[in-house]
């Protein structure tokens, strides 16, 4: 798919983040992990979660000083599958824990990046980091209210329409192994639902609003059907890391 730099402007939950990168990958897996990615909790969740100024070391759970990209890409896939939605008993705090999992990486990813030279960074449509749960609507080929077979009738609970457009949009995730969700996805008449991984959805959505603002940028919708495909086809061909 070639390099990408700098794709993403939006920050997540901190001003600092600087954007997204999407480049390409080999898919060698890294040895000797030096993390912690089992996260100590509290009885509400992790215990950086209550910490607005965790570091992105704490966050993954990785040692600051002996912490190579092949330990930060392992510790990355470790804490997406602990905090999936699908996993996580909170299914809305599991979001934003996943968005800052996402955003510690792309920081310590950078800086080690910076010091070595060299590019390790993972690309999460070439090489998924977990198996695709979370659900994305592709909004621009939505019928709406008026299709025969709405998923927001047929799984309310994970979609609704969009008030502004009156298309719809997934609004809850961790919904994996919900049978009414499923018939909503393979019974959508566009197929404009898909299922993706968290790090694929937090892209997909950031690009997706600013295809919907005027004026209609070509460049990014293509942008946005490519990645899409990219998703679908390696998605279907994920494996999960050796262990």
């Amino acid at each position: 798919m070639g390099k990408v730099v700098g794709l993403f402007r939006t920050p997540l939950t901190s001003p600092s983040f600087s954007g997204f990168r999407v480049a390409n990958l080999g898919r060698g897996r890294g040895p000797n992990v030096c993390c912690n990615c089992s996260g100590a909790r509290g009885t509400d969740g992790p215990d950086w979660a209550s910490q607005p100024s965790a570091s992105p070391y704490q966050i993954l759970g990785v040692n600051p000083v002996h912490c190579s990209p092949a330990d930060l890409k392992a510790a990355f896939r470790a804490r997406v599958k602990e905090y999936h939605p699908d996993v996580y008993k909170d299914s809305k705090e599991a979001d934003v824990l996943i968005r800052r999992v996402i955003e510690a990486y792309e920081i310590l990813l950078s800086s080690k990046e910076g010091l070595s030279g060299k590019s390790a960074c993972l690309d999460p449509f070439e090489e998924p980091e977990c198996e695709a749960c979370d659900v994305f609507v592709y909004e621009t080929l939505c019928i709406g209210k008026g299709c025969p077979y709405s998923c927001v009738k047929r799984a309310p609970h994970a979609f609704s329409f969009n008030s502004e457009t009156g298309t719809a949009r997934a609004t809850s995730q961790g919904h994996g192994d919900d049978y009414q969700v499923q018939l909503a996805v393979g019974q959508c008449p566009r197929r404009c639902i898909y299922y993706v991984t968290p790090y694929q959805r937090v892209i997909l959505e950031d690009l997706l609003e600013r295809v919907l603002l005027a004026p209609y940028d070509m460049g990014e919708v293509a942008l946005l059907d490519s990645l899409i495909s990219t998703a679908y086809f390696e998605n279907k061909r994920y494996q999960g890391p050796r262990s």
